[in-house]
């Protein structure tokens, strides 16, 4: 005869399994014990808040089946964590979390004057440092033909400049014609000196004062604005800039070309 297998006559009917249920703001349970019906607020301290229809609060533990759910039984569960969103640098990318600055590479990126280099590295020192590029201010390019056979660029050596008011028929475009090297990338925004690169509304003002011929352009402003001396004055305009939103669209996509062009060579 064959046998037949009854189980465990001993150990009773399985155990109903009681599904898990993500307590999410908003969710509609009831307490089966006190009939209280609300959604859920917030979880704290291993319970969970409910608020009823009339804006009234109550606490409950959060035990094992613990609440119904359109009339059944589940237990309510800590929600999973969101994905933590990336932190981004003023400059818009993803920073780069515990960085530790690369070593400083052959090639370089180089400004007209400090607060040209200054304001790069308000907003893109974190993407500099990823990269291992150092900027260097030149102190005006009058010499800047000169100055580029010195450094004796190369496909591994290469170098980006950073030109202010690179307009058609300006000394600074005459200058720049004149270097060919491929390794050499010049970009550069039109505006007469690297403060008004920035946006107005991000330092107070409603615009850039014109200043006339012959009255140096930063004594002019600072004069115009109250700002005190250009020393003063650039402090203000730096402490102001937070980001890549406060600067103008010339400048983002010149500093943007640079950096791509030197990053991805030696």
């Amino acid at each position: 005869m064959r046998s037949q297998d009854y189980g465990d006559i001993l150990a009773g009917k399985p155990k109903r399994q009681v599904p898990q249920l993500p307590a999410e703001p908003g969710l509609v349970v009831e307490d089966p014990a006190s009939g209280f019906c609300g959604a859920v607020v917030k979880i704290e301290h291993g319970a969970v808040v409910l608020e009823d229809r009339h804006g009234r609060h109550r606490v409950f533990p959060m035990h094992p089946a613990g609440f119904l759910v359109e009339g059944k039984p589940v237990t309510l569960v800590k929600p999973a964590a969101a994905p933590k969103k990336p932190v981004m640098s003023a400059s818009g990318s993803v920073k780069v979390e515990g960085l530790k600055a690369r070593t400083a590479r052959a090639s370089r990126i180089w400004v007209e004057g400090i607060h040209d280099a200054e304001l790069v590295e308000r907003v893109w020192g974190h993407d500099l440092r990823v990269e291992g590029i150092v900027v260097q201010p030149l102190n005006g390019i009058d010499e800047l033909s000169a100055r580029i056979a010195e450094f004796s660029p190369g496909p591994q050596r290469r170098l980006g400049v950073l030109v202010d008011h690179l307009v058609a028929g300006s000394k600074e475009s005459r200058i720049v014609e004149a270097v060919t090297d491929p390794n050499v990338l010049i970009t550069g925004h039109p505006y007469v000196d690297i403060w008004q690169a920035v946006k107005p509304a991000a330092v107070g003002i409603e615009a850039w004062p014109v200043i006339p011929r012959g009255v140096p352009w930063k004594e002019g402003i600072c004069a115009q604005l109250g700002w005190g001396e250009p020393a003063e004055g650039w402090r203000h305009v730096l402490n102001h800039v937070k980001g890549f939103r406060d600067l103008e669209t010339p400048l983002i996509g010149s500093v943007e070309r640079l950096i791509d062009f030197v990053g991805n060579f030696g």
